[in-house]
Parts: C-alpha cells; structure tokens; sequence
C-alpha cells in the first residue's frame, strides 16, 4: 500500500473520529429544551399542523449538526386545541414544570395574548406565529411576531386590488383571524381607491356560509377579497356564481386548504410568502431540505415554524448563552433572514416585515405560480 493511501485513510478515518465524537458530546449533554405550542386540532389546525412540521425539521437539522453550542435540541410539543384557555394552562406547563428556554406559538391571536402575562413578567421569549394584535402586545418586549401585522394582512391585500384596477370591492370574512384583519382594512379604503361594496361575515364553526356569498355577489364587486383560513368561501363563492378575481390572505395558501376548496381553488390570488414552485434565492435550501424529509412542497407556515426555531439557535449561538431569559431574549432582537421572509425582531411591531414581504401568487388547478406584481409602500 502506499504511503499517500495510507495517509488518506489516516485522515479519513480521525475526521469521522472527530465527527462521531463530536455528535456524542451534543448528545451526552443535557438538551436544551424548546416549548411549542401549537393549534394542532381545533379550527386553526391547518396552520398548527404545518407549523409543528417546520418546527420538526428544524429541530433535525439542528442536531444533526451538533446541536447549540455542543447540546441537543429538544422540541416539546403542545397542542392548545385553538382556545386561549387550554393555552395558558399548557404554558404553565412548559415554563414551571418543562422548564423551557423559549416557546414557539402560539398559532392564534386570542392564544398569543394569553400566554403574554405568563411569559413576559420571566422574560421568556415567544416566537409567535401572529402579528401585533391587541395594545397591550406593544409592552411585551419579549414576544416577537413571524406572520404580519393585520394593518400589513390588509395592506397587501388591497395593494393588488388597485393593482388590478378593482374599485368596487366585496368582503367575506370570518369571526375571528378575519375579523381582526376586517377590522384594519376597513379604515384603508380610501387610501387604495377601494369603495367596500358588500361586507358580509360568518361563524368560524360555520360549514356553509352560501348566504353570506350571495349577499356579496349581489353587489356586483369588481373584486372580492376573503379574509379567512377556512375553505368555505371559496366553495361558497364560486357556487353562487362569481366571476369576478377573489384576493385571498395567506391563511388559505396551503396545500391542504386548497385541496379542501375542491373545485373552488382555481383562479384564486394570494398575498403570500412562500411558492414553492417558484422559491425566492433564499428559501431554496429549505424548500429542498422539506421535500427530501416529506416528499412534498412546503408553504409559508412550515417555513415560518423553521425560521422559529433557527432564529432561537442562531441567537443561543451568537451569545453562547443557553439558559439566561433576558439574554435570549436581548439576542433575538435583531434583522433575521428566514425561509418566510427577512425579519427585523428590533422593528417597533417585533417582526419587521414589510409590503415588500409579500410574494403574489395565482392558484390554478391546485398549484401556485409566480405574479410580477411587487407591493411596495
């Protein structure tokens, strides 16, 4: 044997020595421990369920490469059934008995606030899947928003309808995550032009909302825009007969929901983050990193339980700090560039995204491409 082959294979073997070792390190230390708190069943399932997955793969990854700072990662998952109540008995759990670093979640507004007055007064940090809701969100300096403020939901919503010339516009909207977003864009009309022309809601719990849609078709609007993570609107929409474009949120731009619209989920555009099909530079590696774990395409919520968890490692990283709640939470206040969109956790609404964050996307036959339309303030 020679001597080169025999030096290769000396080598070869002490870097897998190394890596094995160092993989046993991370494994043998004590895991640092991640609480997420999730609407895994309950009316927000559809977004909790993606969420949990992103939040999964991170925390693969993550280990895989030796942890933080030489610990593992461990995810605690709780399901708080989309009610406030069940979230902040479960958020007890993590903090007092769990004894976790962080909580990803809540998935819902109502839950968000909830958990608030625990997490805040110990300074643990919340990554929540929401955007700045209610004022008194703006004194907790330790929750910080991936998804966007509802004056941004409806912002980028009515920048395309002007975009598209839309002057008459309609509005179906449910009693909750729609209402509140109802709530903001109803003072912006003016400022895009827009007259709202019929506005009509419905029940969270409601299976049918068809005499809600008539009402609105009834006002021959130029554009309807739906404010609702449910699939009914849109089934009830198009059986009542609209031909005008429906402008959606990007609660219902997910794989599931669209599957659930049946043959409703056509011609459909969404203010959204992430498409797949067709991802920005930025989120190609978790694009491809998702469909190698699941064999599918991801949307924007996996994208955004990802991005949690990493901001958190990222910031444990940079800090060397693991278990001081005031420190992680000073670390995250800063730009991150995640798989959803870039964040700025020290923007005064503690998410920092943008009109520019949004991607628009046409739904056609189950699939979202690309629209060359941008926002911008």
């Amino acid at each position: 044997m020679s001597l080169k082959k025999i030096l290769w294979m000396a080598t070869t073997a002490a870097t897998l020595q190394t890596g094995l070792a160092t993989t046993a390190v991370a494994q043998s230390q004590e895991p640092i421990r991640i609480g997420a708190l999730l609407s895994t069943t309950g009316g927000l399932a559809g977004l909790g369920i993606p969420q949990r997955d992103g939040i999964l793969l991170a925390q693969k990854l993550i280990n895989a490469d030796g942890g933080i700072n030489g610990r593992p990662v461990e995810v605690i998952l709780e399901d708080d059934a989309t009610n406030p109540d069940a979230a902040l008995t479960k958020v007890n759990t993590l903090v007092h008995s769990q004894k976790v670093a962080a909580i990803i979640g809540p998935t819902g507004i109502a839950q968000t606030v909830a958990i608030g007055s625990v997490t805040q007064p110990l300074n643990i940090p919340v990554l929540a899947f929401t955007g700045m809701g209610p004022a008194v969100e703006k004194s907790r300096d330790c929750v910080f928003h991936l998804t966007p403020a509802q004056e941004l939901n409806a912002k980028g919503l009515l920048a395309y309808a002007k975009e598209i010339g839309a002057k008459r516009v309609g509005v179906l909207h449910d009693s909750g995550y729609g209402q509140v977003i109802w709530g903001a864009m109803s003072k912006l009309g003016g400022d895009y032009g827009v007259e709202f022309v019929g506005v009509e809601k419905f029940e969270l719990s409601a299976t049918d909302a068809t005499a809600q849609a008539a009402k609105v078709k009834a006002t021959e609007p130029d554009a309807v825009i739906v404010l609702s993570s449910l699939a009914t609107p849109f089934r009830n929409l198009r059986q009542v007969g609209l031909t005008a474009p429906i402008i959606s949120v990007h609660g219902t731009a997910t794989y599931d929901i669209v599957k659930a619209m049946g043959a409703a989920a056509d011609n459909i555009i969404h203010a959204e983050f992430l498409i797949a099909e067709d991802p920005q530079p930025y989120q190609t590696d978790f694009v491809a990193a998702y469909q190698k774990e699941h064999g599918q395409l991801p949307k924007h919520f996996e994208a955004a339980g990802y991005d949690a968890l990493m901001a958190i490692a990222a910031a444990m990283k940079k800090s060397g700090d693991t278990g001081t709640n005031g420190e992680l939470c000073k670390e995250l206040r800063a730009p991150y560039q995640g798989a959803f969109a870039l964040y700025d956790f020290s923007a005064e609404d503690l998410g920092g995204l943008k009109l520019e964050s949004f991607n628009y996307s046409l739904l056609t036959n189950g699939k979202f491409s690309r629209l060359p339309f941008k926002a911008s303030e």
